[in-house]
């Protein structure tokens, strides 16, 4: 489990076709000797496990293997070598919860159509896929990039979240474009909420 607040900018040091997944190797500012083989970070939103660890002449690097699966519902099978990544640990118990419990598991790819900066800070106009657009609401929490935002306004399909300058200074937020594509989580509270309502009826 996680809580969508960014930890570190990862870069993309290499990607290796191996079959049907690619070996991505991960450049960070986490001590090395703080991550365990086995252990799950979430890179720019989906859950990953460091497979190998290692320290480079002035950053550590962790390598993680992207299934098929994965690179099919998100943005990963574009991650090229200077590709930078929102990173974030996995929550530990007693840990803050400063954001909202974001599970690493992506829903489906969204696309940035409009944004719009003032006073340091951006606003973002967000289409969802059809099928998941019922699952945001105004002022609930989504999971974009693997970055715990809070939806702003919502009309049909398209939503919109504001990053103060605070956020776009840690994240990658403030290298996003119109047309970019990214990884989108549904709030799990409104996944429950809406699978407990097809129940009763």
């Amino acid at each position: 489990m996680f809580t969508g607040l960014i930890t570190d900018v990862g870069e993309v040091a290499s990607v290796e076709a191996r079959g049907e997944l690619n070996r991505v190797r991960i450049l960070c500012a986490y001590p090395a000797e703080s991550i365990a083989q086995g252990a799950s970070i979430a890179c720019a939103g989906p859950c990953l496990t460091a497979v190998a660890v290692g320290r480079g002449k002035s950053k550590t690097w962790f390598e993680v293997d992207v299934a098929a699966e994965t690179l099919a519902r998100t943005t990963a099978s574009a991650w090229r070598a200077g590709t930078h990544l929102n990173l974030e640990r996995s929550l530990k118990i007693g840990d803050e919860l400063g954001g909202h419990l974001v599970t690493g598991h992506i829903d489906a790819v969204a696309e940035i159509l409009a944004i719009e900066a003032f006073d340091g800070m951006k606003r973002f106009s967000i289409r969802a896929p059809k099928n998941l657009a019922r699952f945001i609401a105004e002022k609930g929490s989504i999971c974009l990039d693997g970055t715990s935002l809070t939806v702003n306004d919502v009309e049909g399909d398209v939503f919109s979240v504001l990053l103060i300058p605070h956020t776009l200074a840690v994240t990658t937020w403030d290298e996003r474009q119109a047309g970019d594509k990214i990884n989108l989580e549904v709030d799990l509270m409104a996944r429950y909420a809406a699978r407990l309502a097809e129940a009763d009826k």
